[in-house]
Parts: structure tokens; C-alpha cells; sequence
């Protein structure tokens, strides 16, 4: 056995998870098990139906990839987007890694990290 797949923790089925970014950490580790090509579309996709099971259901958990969610809202101005693509942020993270030779599975989960540690720091009183 490779100290790469020592290293690797174990697949955890989907009952086990307990919110969109444990998933998101699963699709990480094993992006081609759970998204079809790579495809930050196709990530879309799968997060659209997540959230739309949370609102059918009535579970109550913060979502943040709505086309217009907070995840897309720090996005356009991370990429210095003057206005809110129409085309959400999965193209617009595909164009960018275009740009710069990047794959785009790999500059999600970079920008996801950003994200996550801007929305995570303690806000100042004294900024709001």
C-alpha cells in the first residue's frame, strides 16, 4: 500500500454526512466518484438538487451555492466581476480556470477554502 492511500481516509456514505460541505469534502477526495467529467456544471447541478431537497424536506441548513447565494455573491467580487453573471458560478470558475490553465475542479475547491475562511473570521463590530 502507497503512504498516498495510507494517507487517504475512508469513503463515507451519504447517511453519514451532515451538511453540503462534508459532501463537498467527499467530492474532494473523489471528484470523479461523485460528478460526472469533472464538471463544475455538473457540481452545480448536484448542489441545486441538494439545496432543493433541503427546502422540499424543510431541513433547516445554511446553503450557500444559489446562483445568487452568498458562495456567488463573494465570488463576482473575488474575480472583480463589475455585475452578477447571468450564467452562475460555475461557468464563471471554469472561464477563470481557462484563463489560467488551471482545472477547474481544483480552483473551486481553492476559491471554496477562501470562502470558508473570509466567512469564518470574527467580524469587527467597529466595520459594521
Amino acid at each position: 500500500m502507497t503512504e498516498m492511500e495510507k494517507s487517504r481516509r475512508a469513503f463515507r456514505m451519504p447517511s453519514e454526512l451532515h451538511d453540503v460541505y462534508e459532501f463537498l469534502d467527499e467530492v474532494r477526495l473523489r471528484p470523479s466518484m461523485w460528478i460526472r467529467r469533472g464538471s463544475l456544471q455538473h457540481l452545480d447541478s448536484t448542489l441545486a438538487g441538494y439545496g432543493t431537497a433541503l427546502q422540499i424536506h424543510g431541513i433547516d441548513e445554511p446553503f450557500d451555492f444559489w446562483n445568487n447565494g452568498p458562495f456567488a455573491k463573494w465570488l463576482w467580487k473575488r474575480l472583480e466581476m463589475s455585475y452578477p453573471s447571468a450564467l452562475g458560478w460555475a461557468v464563471e470558475i471554469e472561464r477563470a480556470a481557462e484563463k489560467t490553465g488551471t482545472p477547474a475542479m481544483e480552483l473551486f475547491f481553492a476559491l471554496l477554502d477562501e470562502f470558508r475562511a473570509e466567512r469564518d473570521q470574527p467580524r469587527d463590530p467597529a466595520e459594521e
